[in-house]
């Protein structure tokens, strides 16, 4: 496969997006472990809420590093994806979840640009 250089200003991007989504992901988990897990009650989801902050953290991690991001990148859209269910049942608006899943797949194609070329 035909590798492709990244340009300075698409590193830069690339990296302000997989850092600002890494901490924003760290923050969500803090948030379920100590800050609000009352809120997690309110969604049913109490007796997973270790469990689910674990794995965003994982995930959030994963996604941050160059040589993990595609196994963070597929972590976090799935993990997305049973957020957006969630707002979903919940009647709440998807707008957010809908956003950080682009910015995911946006950081991803901007550090791994060759990954959706065909041959």
């Amino acid at each position: 496969m035909m590798t492709t250089e990244i340009s300075k200003t698409r590193k830069i991007a690339a990296w302000v997006i997989a850092g600002s989504l890494t901490a924003l992901y760290l923050f969500s988990a803090i948030g379920k472990l100590f800050l609000q897990p009352e809120q997690m009650e309110q969604m049913n989801l109490a007796d997973w809420r270790i469990i689910i902050a674990l794995g965003e953290i994982v995930s959030a991690l994963l996604f941050l590093f160059p040589k993990t991001n595609k196994f963070g990148t597929l972590l976090l859209s799935s993990y997305m994806g049973g957020a957006i269910i969630i707002h979903m049942t919940g009647a709440t608006s998807i707008a957010m979840p809908v956003v950080v899943l682009l910015f995911v797949w946006v950081g991803f194609y901007l550090r791994n640009p060759n990954f959706f070329k065909l041959k």
